[in-house]
C-alpha cells in the first residue's frame, strides 16, 4: 500500500505492508479484546464489539507476530500467531 492517509497523517505510516483481520470470538464477545503486533511500534489496541476489525502494519514477518488477548470474567486467553514465512513486498 502506498500513500493512504486513512490510518495516519505520518508519512512513514502511509506506505508499507499491512494485514487486515476480522477477529470474531468463538463464543460471544468478551469484556475486553485487544490485538497488537508483537515487535511492532504500537501497543495493544482495544477492539469494539461493533467493529472487531484490525489493520496492522507488518515490517518484519520473521521477527513479528500478532497477539490477540480476550478477557472475560477475570480470565484472559492469549493467542499468538506467527508470521514466519510470510513474504512481504518491497517498494
Amino acid at each position: 500500500m502506498t500513500g493512504y492517509t486513512g490510518f495516519s497523517s505520518k508519512v512513514d505510516e502511509q506506505s508499507g505492508n499491512y494485514i487486515a483481520l476480522d477477529i470474531a470470538p468463538k463464543s460471544g464477545f468478551p469484556e475486553s479484546l485487544t490485538v497488537e503486533v508483537k515487535g511492532g511500534t504500537f501497543g495493544p489496541s482495544n477492539l469494539l464489539q461493533s467493529d472487531h476489525q484490525a489493520v496492522l502494519k507488518i515490517k518484519d514477518a520473521n521477527k513479528q507476530s500478532i497477539l490477540i488477548k480476550a478477557t472475560n470474567k477475570g480470565t484472559t486467553e492469549t493467542k499468538e500467531y506467527t508470521l514466519t514465512g510470510l513474504t512481504l513486498k518491497t517498494k
